[in-house]
């Protein structure tokens, strides 16, 4: 008979698998996607309506992606999901960046130093080909981790349509006279021979060489304050003594107050704050203070130079000077510092670089010709020791610039380049004010970290040394040596980019891209002989950063300006910067409307991933092992606006997560096979007060995750979601609601009341998890529709859940919460029965609640016995009043003396006979329906 009887229970049945086989299962439910065209299918639904545009910041097309790269475009992906189902017009067309030094750095491994003499025709044959093949390969990549988009037509830097663009947007510059050549110290690569933009730099910790050197005052009697002191010197500290034959002069600060500090033998001049550390650092015990003095007193002094005997080092006042370190006295190299530049250009100073691009000294600097800077280092501290200027050599730990590219030290070094003038055309104070006015940045700190970087750079470089890349169509008068980048020049180069590309400028002379009747009025040249070609490129920062005319502007899809920039912290300082400069150059606004930024991912100690550490971790590798919706849903639950860390715990602690949202979403599926929406669906007034409960939790979910995504708040969507999957679900509505599925009648009110609000969750729960869970989501989106039938409607064609008329129920929500702070009373009775064996299951024990007649919350649950009953998970619940002045309600759990009934295990005082055996009475009525 029991066997019997358990046909008789409504048992879940389903075909969505427990174990989820991601591994397996994803790469078929992509390939569904693919035969129905679910990109193109939710474009065309969207079609018409308000656009929301995420510009994708282009990756390097130089190696497989990595756990960066996955988590920028699983960020991408979840905002562009979102955004559709709430039923904006939300394309994502990918990007690659393929020019530059990352691509030539790849293909530098393949060919090694002949790179350097390579045919540029050749080389960048090379670097397109490889750039190719790396973006078949990222797509591939990107794909699998479930990122949706319009893969077979992205945007690529290389292409021709976007190299014109780029081309556009340099014109425009250069139409408003924002774009010059001139000599500036630039950051400088040795190992690529190139400049480098300051978004190409960073910083690694480096030993420098530490030293103080004397510079010998000239004619020191000139001044009142030294009258009678021997030997007189300004004294200054550099970390880079590689740089003092390029010395001009010396800098103080013009509000600064510096002494002359007398020894046996010497007079020392630095600025008074310093003194103490410098008699520290060299050791100086037994002097004085001679005198006291302004800075003014000798502005355009000279000194005798530390390198050169008859040279002479100008004394100089400047602003930079600062007292963090050293003397307060400046050595100052106008061609190895942009500083230095800046002072030495105010007082009319020459440049001198005696470096090659190399980093190696030219036969200015005869004794060292041909020796690398930082090997003559050594040579230069010995030379200044024995002249006797070598007051105290050391060594310095500290960070200093690295070429991001390399991956070794940069020197600065004064060369011919194009630069964009910011402060030419208001454009830094027109940027500055789009920063403050224009843009939401998320997290918002992200202003002012830009605003600073902004605020205090120097004019951008635009021109390298390279061949890879869009080349600057700037040609070379023989005549006068000048430098042209002219408008109609552009625009011819222009006509035939979109033809040929880029390669053209390689391939033709130079007349194809002068126009007829073109002529350069400073020296009256007009023939094509007067002209050479000239061989710079551009910036790769200026390729990216030119997407918003290259691609928003020119492709339909998109527009200009973006609604969302997202991209690494980094970017403050590369893209965003680059995007907002043109962008604001070229068309006085910002490029986009609201940036959001992520952080770096860290391994599980909160260091930076390296293959060498061997702390390195692959997506291929976890998407092989995990599958990608663990890799997602990790994405999710981080909180991306700060550095994220990932290891094998983290991931099994999401395993576990999964398992849980997975589980729910199959109770419910199981739960649901024999109910059909529009002919099983109860009214609101009709469900039970636990059912109506739930949908006011399901409301509170709506609302909350939605303000989450709103905000860009992933982390707190995961938060939401994995708390009612397992606590409000799992453990408390899924886990009292068994009895009433499982042994009502298949078709009686409180079992179709169930199966509404299940229903219901289940339709939330898939399209609030559908975004970040895209294959899980999807799967049981189609048991749920047709038990697993592949040609049903897609979950991501839905649209975003809404909060239904009547599911806010204050009043029930108030009582079920009275009701589940007595649940958790009664469990912890209910767990010292089970411990002291007075009862096995809760359905052996009766709970009595006693409470005041006239106390609000007894009147509140008097009503409410079976309620309590199935929320309790008990056979019995007795509301008792008693008299207390105490107030309050209090919670007896007892065993329940009566028959267990066989069918749904619950203790009763009286069984009843039935064709199956003696059951309940509730379960007699549920079997009458057999």
């Amino acid at each position: 008979m029991a066997s019997d009887l358990k046909t008789t229970l409504n048992l879940p049945k389903t075909a969505f698998p427990m174990r989820a086989s991601l591994v397996s299962r994803e790469p078929e439910r992509l390939a569904h996607w693919e035969k129905i065209d679910l990109y193109e299918r939710v474009q065309a639904k969207n079609a018409g309506a308000d656009a929301f545009i995420l510009h994708d910041g282009p990756p390097y097309a130089n190696g497989d992606i990595h756990l960066g790269t996955a988590l920028n475009k699983i960020l991408k992906d979840i905002i562009i999901r979102y955004k559709s189902m709430r039923g904006y017009r939300a394309p994502y067309v990918p990007g690659w960046d393929c020019h530059g030094l990352p691509i030539e750095q790849r293909v530098l491994r393949d060919i090694g130093s002949k790179i350097h003499d390579m045919e540029p025709a050749e080389l960048r044959r090379l670097c397109h080909k490889y750039a190719s093949k790396y973006i078949n390969i990222q797509r591939s990549q990107f794909k699998r981790l479930g990122v949706s988009g319009d893969w077979e037509k992205p945007y690529t830097t290389f292409s021709p349509c976007y190299e014109a663009g780029i081309l556009r947007a340099l014109c425009d510059l250069v139409d408003k006279g924002l774009v010059v050549k001139g000599l500036r110290s630039v950051a400088w690569d040795p190992i690529y021979r190139t400049a480098l933009a300051e978004a190409e730099i960073e910083y690694e910790p480096h030993v420098s060489d530490s030293i103080y050197v004397r510079f010998p005052l000239l004619e020191p009697e000139r001044y009142e304050a030294l009258q009678g002191l021997r030997d007189v010197s300004i004294v200054i500290w550099t970390t880079t003594p590689w740089t003092l034959p390029a010395n001009l002069g010396v800098c103080l600060h013009p509000g600064f107050t510096y002494v002359a500090y007398v020894t046996e033998s010497d007079t020392f001049i630095l600025a008074e704050e310093l003194l103490d550390a410098f008699k520290e650092a060299c050791d100086l015990k037994n002097g004085r203070i001679a005198a006291s003095f302004e800075a003014t007193e000798f502005d355009r002094g000279a000194c005798s130079h530390p390198i050169f005997e008859g040279r002479r080092s100008l004394i100089m006042l400047g602003e930079h000077v600062t007292l963090d370190q050293g003397t307060g006295c400046v050595h100052t190299a106008p061609g190895h510092g942009s500083d230095d530049f800046a002072i030495g250009r105010a007082y009319g100073l020459p440049v001198v670089v005696p470096v090659d691009d190399r980093g190696c000294f030219t036969a200015e600097y005869e004794e060292m010709e041909g020796t690398f800077v930082f090997d003559a280092n050594p040579r230069i501290v010995e030379s200044l020791r024995s002249r006797g200027l070598l007051l105290k050599a050391g060594k310095i730990s500290h960070d200093y610039p690295y070429s991001w590219r390399s991956k070794k030290p940069v020197i600065f070094r004064a060369t011919e380049q194009w630069f964009m003038e910011l402060d030419k055309g208001d454009v830094r104070n027109k940027a500055l004010h789009a920063i403050d006015h224009s843009v939401e940045w998320f997290p918002p700190w992200g202003q002012d970290r830009i605003r600073d970087m902004v605020e205090r750079r120097p004019d951008w470089c635009l021109s390298r040394q390279r061949s890879w890349g869009v080349p600057i169509p700037s040609i070379r008068s023989r005549a006068s040596g000048d430098s042209i980048l002219d408008r109609r020049v552009i625009d011819r180069f222009l006509t035939i980019v979109a033809e040929e590309g880029t390669d053209a400028w390689y391939a033709r002379p130079v007349e194809d891209f002068l126009p007829p009747d073109f002529d350069y009025a400073p020296t009256g040249e007009r023939d094509a002989s007067c002209f050479e070609k000239e061989f710079d490129i551009l910036d790769v920062w200026f390729d990216s950063g030119s997407s918003h005319i290259a691609c928003l502007e020119q492709d339909e899809r998109l527009r200009s300006p973006a609604d969302l920039y997202l991209e690494g912290s980094d970017q403050h300082r590369g893209w965003f910067q680059s995007a907002l400069l043109t962008s604001v150059g070229a068309r006085d606004r910002a490029p986009f409307r609201q940036v959001l930024t992520h952080g770096f991912v860290l391994d599980a100690e909160g260091r930076a991933m390296s293959k060498s550490l061997g702390n390195f971790i692959s997506p291929q590798d976890l998407i092989k092992k995990n599958g990608a919706d663990i890799l997602r849903l990790w994405v999710a639950s981080e909180d991306s606006r700060n550095d994220v860390s990932i290891g094998e715990e983290s991931i099994k602690r999401l395993t576990d997560a999964y398992r849980t949202i997975r589980n729910t979403l199959r109770f419910q599926l199981g739960n649901l096979y024999d109910f059909c929406p529009q002919k099983d669906s109860l009214s609101l007034p009709e469900l039970k007060v636990i059912d109506r409960w739930v949908l006011h939790k399901t409301a509170d979910l709506i609302e909350e995750v939605t303000q989450a995504f709103e905000c860009y708040q992933f982390h707190r969507v995961f938060q939401l979601c994995n708390r009612f999957c397992r606590a409000t679900l799992s453990a408390t509505y899924h886990d009292m609601l068994k009895d009433r599925m499982y042994t009502f009648g298949a078709e009686s009110a409180g079992r179709r009341s169930a199966q509404t609000a299940l229903h219901e969750i289940f339709q939330v729960l898939s399209r609030l998890l559908a975004p970040i869970l895209v294959f899980t989501a999807d799967e049981a989106f189609c048991y749920a529709s047709g038990d697993g039938v592949q040609e049903i409607e897609s979950v991501h064609l839905q649209t975003w859940p809404q909060i239904k008329a009547g599911w806010r129920d204050s009043e029930t929500a108030g009582l079920m919460e009275q009701i589940l702070a007595l649940r958790g009373r009664v469990n912890e009775q209910l767990e010292t029965l089970r411990q002291d064996k007075v009862i096995g299951q809760s359905l052996e024990a009766k709970v009595v609640v006693m409470g005041h007649p006239e106390d609000p919350a007894f009147i509140a649950l008097r009503e409410q016995e079976e309620v309590m009953e199935e929320i309790f998970i008990v056979s019995r619940v007795v509301m008792v009043p008693e008299s207390t002045e105490n107030g309050g309600l209090r919670v007896l759990v007892e065993h329940l003396d009566g028959s267990r009934c066989p069918r749904c295990w619950r203790s009763v005082e009286t069984l009843n006979a039935s064709p199956y055996g003696e059951v309940c009475t509730r379960c007699l009525d549920a079997l009458s329906t057999f």
